[in-house]
């Protein structure tokens, strides 16, 4: 650890490592916005080939990735059908409808799968007809923000009636590589289930910033148009880049590790059942669990935890998310499991 808090809010909070600081030290670089910076070129040419589409783009956020996928793909007053826990709907502060003029029409899911009958009955069947809007989009998140992987079948199923009523699919995959070393697909697999793909490499890939949007060449060409009325045409951008090609090509081979930790806390917290409702077993790198019978609450675990500089976010709805990744070490873990016990029995 570069000091000594243990810091298991999110995957967000990765410092980039050692030798992606020496890269970005030394990239090669040009104007973006012009077309010529190289360590962007390779970087997005790198994302197009290990996701099997035809162009990629480079952008600041996540979020920034998601919007333009859906500015290029959605027509204002358009329709989006999308999970009502999906990160867009959730965390990216109504963008879809400042930006894009979009309506979201939020289904709810069940273990993370939206149903795939109200699904179909929530798309609108007759674009000519003037008192509807349009399905412009249908948009999945993989893995998903409650650490779910969604399976095969379903995305494959989705697929289907997407073609069906020829409406184009959106994959929030901002930890795609979870998914990838956590289930039974590659990431070129999954991608090729949808259109577009958004991915982030600065959670538990560890780059300091930065996702990419990757898909069809046309849509990837008007994203980058929309990428510049964002104000997201940043210039000698390849600094940041090269830390996304060594979290592509060395970070994403790692993330299993991280899922081993998470599952370590999972069983260690379940040694614990007086104290400890664990939710489902781990399938990447987040623990979930409640408290019951213990003999503090919610916020003073948080705080108690704290001031042993050990940080993680105040519970969700009576649910605390922890979650592992490369600056967390087993020992880290360890500590965890130690203070929580210490704390439960120093009443």
């Amino acid at each position: 650890m570069m000091h000594n808090r243990i810091d298991l809010r999110s995957d967000t909070v990765t410092w980039p490592t050692p030798a992606m600081r020496e890269a970005m030290a030394s990239a090669p670089v040009g104007d973006d916005v012009y077309g010529d910076d190289p360590t962007v070129n390779e970087l997005e040419a790198a994302a197009a080939d290990i996701l099997g589409k035809e162009s990629a783009l480079f952008a600041a956020s996540g979020t920034m990735g998601n919007q333009l996928a859906i500015m290029a793909q959605v027509n204002r007053g358009d329709e989006i059908i999308l999970s009502e826990r999906s990160h867009i709907v959730v965390h990216e502060a109504g963008a879809a409808a400042i930006l894009s003029g979009a309506q979201l029409r939020c289904l709810p899911v069940q273990n993370g799968l939206m149903d795939l009958t109200q699904l179909e009955q929530t798309i609108r069947k007759h674009p000519e007809d003037i008192h509807s809007p349009r399905t412009a989009l249908i948009c999945l998140e993989n893995a998903d923000s409650d650490g779910r992987i969604l399976p095969s079948d379903y995305l494959s199923a989705v697929r289907a009636l997407a073609d069906r009523y020829s409406i184009p699919i959106h994959l929030d995959g901002a930890r795609l590589f979870n998914a990838e070393a956590g289930g039974s697909l590659t990431a070129k697999e999954i991608a090729s289930m949808v259109d577009t793909v958004q991915i982030c490499l600065s959670k538990g890939l560890c780059a300091p910033v930065g996702s990419l949007l990757a898909g069809p060449r046309d849509v990837i060409a008007l994203a980058r148009r929309k990428r510049k009325i964002l104000g997201g045409g940043m210039r000698q951008a390849g600094i940041l880049a090269a830390a996304g090609l060594l979290a592509l090509q060395e970070q994403r081979q790692r993330l299993a590790d991280d899922h081993d930790l998470a599952r370590w806390i999972y069983d260690e917290l379940s040694r614990y059942p007086k104290w400890f409702r664990l939710e489902a077993e781990p399938e990447i790198n987040m623990v979930f669990f409640r408290l019951t019978g213990f003999p503090f609450s919610e916020q003073e675990l948080f705080e108690k935890l704290a001031e042993r500089n050990i940080l993680i976010n105040e519970a969700d709805d009576h649910v605390f998310r922890v979650v592992t990744h490369y600056w967390v070490t087993k020992e880290d873990a360890a500590q965890l499991i130690r203070t929580l016990v210490s704390i439960g029995e120093s009443v």
